[in-house]
C-alpha cells in the first residue's frame, strides 16, 4: 500500500492531467455539467456493478472514473469562479466532523488540522455530550443533526434524491422514517401489511381498472421493500442477485438452443422448462 505522501502526490497528478486536458483536448474542453451528466450516471452504476461482482480490479477503474467526474465538475465550478476541488474537500470534512459530535468536538468544525476527542486539556474538550456505543445511534443522531444543519435538511425526507432509482428511494424514504421512530414496534407485523396490499392489488386487477391497478401494485411493492428493510434485507440487492440469477439460467437455455440448432422461438415451453431446472441443478452441484 501506499504511503500518505504517495497518495497526495497521487491526486496532485490526477489533478494535473485534468488541467491540462481541459485545456488541449477539444472534448474535455467542450464538456458542461449538462454534458457530462449522463456519464457520471453511467459511470456510478458500473461501479456498481463491479461492487455486486466483488470485482477488484474492475472496482479499482471504476472508482477512478467516478474521481474524474468528481474532479471535472470541481474544475468547472472553479472555472465559474464559484468553487474548486478544495472547497469541495474542506465542505465534505466539515461536515463529517459536524455529524460525529461523538468523535469530533464541534469546535474543529473549519480547523485546519482537526483532531479528534479528547483534543485539549479543558473539561469541555475532553468528552463529548453525544456519546454513542452501536452503529445505530450513530444514524439515528446523523438524521437529527443534519435537521440542524444550516445548509442542512429542513424536513426528514427533504434529503431524499427526487432522482433516485425508485426502489431505492422507496428504502431511503422509510429508513428516514425509521430513524426518527416512524416504524414497526414488532417487524412481523409487516407482514400482515404485506398481505393486505396484495388483496387490494388483486381486487383492482379482477376490475381490470389500469390506473388503480397501478397505484395499489406500487403499495404492495411498497410494503415488500419495507419487509426487506426490517429483516435487514436490501431490495434493490436482492433483485439484481435475481436478475443475475435469471440471466444465467436463460443465458444456459439459448445456448443449449444454439447447440441444438433450434431457435428458442421453436422450443416448447416445457423444453425450457426442463432446461431451466438442468440450469438450477448445475449451480447446487457448484455450491
Amino acid at each position: 500500500m501506499h504511503t500518505r505522501e504517495e497518495k497526495m502526490k497521487a491526486f496532485g497528478r490526477l489533478l494535473d492531467v485534468l488541467d491540462e486536458l481541459r485545456e488541449k483536448c477539444p472534448w474535455d474542453r467542450k464538456q458542461t455539467n449538462e454534458s457530462l451528466r449522463p456519464n457520471t450516471i453511467e459511470e456510478t452504476y458500473e461501479l456498481c456493478d463491479a461492487l455486486m461482482k466483488d470485482d477488484q480490479p474492475n472496482i479499482c477503474k471504476e472508482l477512478g472514473d467516478v474521481l474524474l467526474h468528481v474532479c471535472f465538475y470541481a474544475k468547472i465550478g472553479q472555472e465559474k469562479e464559484q468553487f474548486d476541488i478544495a472547497d469541495v474537500c474542506n465542505k465534505l470534512v466539515d461536515k463529517l466532523i459536524f455529524r460525529h459530535p461523538h468523535v469530533y468536538h464541534p469546535s474543529q468544525v473549519g480547523a485546519p488540522d482537526p483532531k479528534p476527542l479528547p483534543y485539549g486539556e479543558k473539561p469541555e474538550e475532553q468528552d463529548t455530550s453525544e456519546e454513542v456505543k452501536t452503529a445505530q445511534q450513530v444514524i439515528e443522531n446523523w438524521e437529527q443533526i443534519k435537521l440542524r444543519e444550516k445548509d442542512g435538511n429542513k424536513r426528514v425526507l427533504s434529503g431524499v434524491p427526487d432522482a433516485l432509482p425508485a426502489l431505492i428511494k422507496a428504502y431511503r424514504i422509510q429508513d428516514k422514517a425509521r430513524n426518527v421512530g416512524f416504524d414497526w414496534e414488532d417487524k412481523g407485523d409487516v407482514w400482515g401489511k404485506v398481505r393486505e396490499e396484495l388483496g387490494e392489488l388483486e381486487a383492482e386487477l379482477r376490475r381490470e381498472d389500469r390506473e388503480r391497478s397501478t397505484e395499489e401494485f406500487g403499495d404492495f411493492l411498497f410494503s415488500l421493500i419495507n419487509a426487506g428493510r426490517l429483516y435487514k434485507i436490501n431490495p434493490d440487492t436482492a433483485l439484481e442477485k435475481t436478475n443475475t440469477k435469471f440471466i444465467r439460467r436463460f443465458n444456459y437455455i439459448e445456448e443449449h438452443s444454439i447447440r441444438m440448432g433450434k431457435p428458442l422461438k421453436d422450443m416448447t415451453l416445457g423444453e425450457m422448462d426442463e432446461l431451466w431446472n438442468e440450469a438450477k441443478a448445475h449451480e447446487k452441484k457448484k455450491d
